[in-house]
């Protein structure tokens, strides 16, 4: 469902603070020589900006492998590391899922407080833009102001919503908007999910419900489950990341706050743990401040290789 192209402007901007805590001080390695001590403040730099344990470690074996054996010679680090980054993140289907037939259904999750909520909103936007007919579907309606808070973007964006009342069945609303997205012949139905904890077993247990119900009303539904992480959390996302995947087949990683977060290597750490692809990061407040995840341009962006 390729929403837009991602865009090394944009990224730039929304990955600021990412790069004045790696980029910038590895400006300092460029056209060293590539040599055990300049590994060892490459591998903090990793660190540093919440790559990952297991992405870092990768690396910097293969970086000290190649130093013994004399290859790196007359080579630049920071080439290097751009090619071992990519390489982490190649191979995984980034795309939205599509139906065979309308509607689409994209199931979103996340624990309060990650801009779940508003990444609905942004995803619908998005959706608008390329003149898809979208119907929201309110079933976070155990979250005080949840089901208004969507209702205020479904009306800024012109957007139609199903929703119930504060403390409603969220299975029951998930079924009306099925029904609803079906009888409309809308092209993707969005829905939000209760926000919950990841150590409440009783309401992801309700998520899973959800998407049954979801599959019950519309052939091989959800057809899209994302979830939403905020980038500002760093490793923390991975524990939400491994519980929710216990309930709900995850599909794609919407990465909130990129903006807000000075380590944005946590998406090599979200992908090497738990194997979801991230699909669309949230780099501002608008709505349109979204863009589908490109591992080059995410690459280029973090360790500020201009073009």
């Amino acid at each position: 469902m390729g929403l837009f192209r991602a865009t090394i402007e944009a990224l730039h901007r929304g990955l600021s603070k990412t790069r004045s805590s790696l980029a910038s001080p590895l400006a300092s390695l460029r056209g060293r020589t590539i040599d055990q001590e300049t590994i060892d403040e490459l591998e903090h730099l990793l660190l540093t900006s919440d790559v990952g344990v297991t992405t870092t470690e990768a690396i910097i074996q293969e970086l000290r492998g190649s130093v013994a054996d004399g290859a790196l010679k007359d080579k630049d680090i920071i080439d290097i590391l751009r090619e071992a980054l990519l390489k982490r993140l190649q191979g995984k289907d980034r795309t939205i899922a599509v139906a065979d037939s309308s509607p689409t259904a994209i199931l979103v999750a996340g624990v309060n407080g990650v801009g779940k909520t508003t990444s609905v909103a942004k995803i619908g936007k998005a959706l608008r833009d390329e003149n898809r007919s979208v119907l929201l579907a309110a079933a976070d309606t155990f979250r005080a102001g949840a089901v208004s808070q969507l209702t205020t973007w479904a009306e800024r964006l012109g957007i139609d919503i199903v929703k119930g009342e504060q403390g409603a069945d969220p299975a029951a609303v998930t079924f009306d908007a099925a029904s609803a997205a079906i009888a409309r012949n809308i092209d993707v139905l969005l829905i939000d999910t209760a926000g919950r904890l990841h150590t409440q077993e009783p309401l992801m247990r309700q998520l899973t419900k959800i998407q049954a119900i979801t599959n019950k009303k519309i052939d091989g539904a959800p057809h899209e489950v994302l979830l939403v992480l905020d980038g500002t959390q760093g490793q923390n996302t991975l524990i939400q990341a491994k519980k929710f995947s216990e309930s709900i087949q995850v599909t794609g990683i919407f990465l909130s706050k990129l903006d807000g977060t000075a380590r944005g290597g946590i998406v090599f750490a979200i992908e090497d743990e738990t194997g979801i692809p991230v699909k669309l990061v949230g780099i501002g407040e608008r709505p349109e401040d979204v863009e589908p995840f490109d591992p080059e341009t995410f690459v280029d962006a973090l360790i500020d290789i201009s073009r």
